[in-house]
């Protein structure tokens, strides 16, 4: 499990190691009951409060990506494959709606958007 950082992004802290956690069991990079490090590990790991990551980890079982076990930890929730796919459609569906209205703020219209999102989707 690799997580980065960054004290000057505009994303939160706690945001950005939910995100990446989140992102990285949406795409079956950690698997199912998969051990994640203790909190002060990763806060120690990443130099930041062990307040920080408590957050992430109480936004993730929240949402249904890890659970823990009283005493032995917490684990990556078993999802199957259907679960995986709405809640990675949910959260970009969120995402978008966030963006969208800021485009609308711009004064965007709807085929600007989309001709945005062409330009700048990176190539597979």
């Amino acid at each position: 499990m690799k997580l980065v950082v960054s004290e000057s992004a505009e994303i939160p802290i706690y945001r950005q190691v939910y995100e990446q956690i989140s992102g990285q069991i949406l795409r079956g990079e950690l698997p199912r009951d998969f051990v994640l490090p203790g909190i002060r590990t990763i806060a120690k790991e990443l130099r930041i409060s062990v307040i920080t990551i408590k957050r992430a980890w109480e936004e993730l079982e929240r949402d249904g990506f890890i659970y823990t076990l009283a005493g032995k930890g917490c684990f990556v929730a078993p999802l199957h494959a259907g679960e995986l796919t709405g809640k990675r459609e949910e959260i970009a569906a969120d995402r978008i709606r966030k963006d969208l209205a800021y485009y609308h703020s711009l004064g965007l219209s709807e085929e600007e958007v989309i001709e945005l999102v062409r330009k700048h989707f990176p190539e597979n």
